[in-house]
């Protein structure tokens, strides 16, 4: 059942007829065309048409997908189900600091900026997918009704090239990769989103799972600390800009250029600490 994107506690069976966002009864217009929510209530009528509304998906949705298609290239190229270091894709898309910048002794390459944004597209095992991938839908399939489209994608690449600087400044020499620093970033957003809808963090669970995730980050060997807590803070962030520019302040366009800034700043920083020379790739952080 969804819940409303306004208050994520409440479930409800009813969209609204311009966006399709899931609305609450608190949170419906009733129109000529069906319920509305409060701003597309605001808004001038959009045609919708049977082809726009049957071929529309959610980026959670899209962002499993290209994670599953990219794993199953791994496979393809030399990554093994039960997990290993080598293959092509694995070979140029992982984050390595040496490979971004300076003089790469492992014969990796250099200025290789991409690998900021596909790490967070790889993963070193089944397991490794299988739990981001179910850490995804649990966050995602929550988070985007409530905040939009555009604002989740904005705040899950921020927190993605975020998490790429945090996994550089701490073990720019360990190569690095998974899709936890975006899901991360959720998860931020998301705390930050419920609290500011009166949702009690600690009565919903958000709370004490962030605590356990942190946990589990700061205790566990083979995890990037540095990639899950950039990911987070940048979360965190980039959900207050949403909040105060989007929400309250209704200036979408100041709220997804507070995230472009998260971005910018952080391929900055990772390219600043990427490293300038590197030994062969030793180890693998998640």
């Amino acid at each position: 059942m969804a819940v409303c994107y306004r208050h994520p506690n409440r479930e409800t069976g009813v969209s609204c007829s311009s966006c399709g966002r899931p609305i609450c009864p608190d949170c419906m217009t009733p129109t000529s065309v069906g319920m509305r929510c409060p701003e597309c209530a605001r808004e001038r009528t959009k045609v919708r048409t049977v082809r726009t509304l049957t071929s529309r998906y959610h980026a959670w949705e899209v962002l499993i997908a290209i994670n599953v298609i990219v794993f199953l290239a791994e496979v393809a190229t030399g990554v093994t189900l039960g997990g290993s270091d080598s293959g092509w894709v694995y070979l140029h898309g992982v984050l390595y600091g040496p490979a971004l910048t300076g003089s790469d002794l492992a014969g990796v390459g250099t200025h290789q900026y991409w690998r900021l944004l596909t790490d967070g597209f790889l993963h070193a095992s089944l397991i490794h997918i299988g739990l981001n991938m179910l850490s995804l839908w649990f966050v995602g399939r929550v988070l985007e009704p409530a905040i939009g489209t555009r604002n989740f994608v904005a705040i899950y690449f921020a927190s993605l090239l975020a998490g790429s600087f945090g996994a550089l400044l701490f073990s720019p020499d360990i190569p690095t990769l998974g899709a936890s620093t975006g899901i991360f970033g959720i998860f931020g957003a998301l705390i930050v989103v419920a609290n500011a809808r009166g949702i009690p963090i600690w009565q919903s669970g958000l709370g004490p799972m962030l605590l356990i995730n942190l946990l589990f980050t700061l205790t566990v060997s083979d995890v990037s600390v540095g990639g899950h807590i950039g990911g987070l803070m940048a979360g965190l962030l980039c959900g207050w800009f949403i909040v105060e520019l989007h929400e309250r302040r209704h200036r979408q366009e100041l709220a997804l250029a507070g995230c472009l800034l998260v971005a910018v700043i952080s391929i900055v920083g990772a390219i600043a600490v990427a490293g300038g020379a590197g030994l062969a790739p030793n180890g693998i952080t998640i």
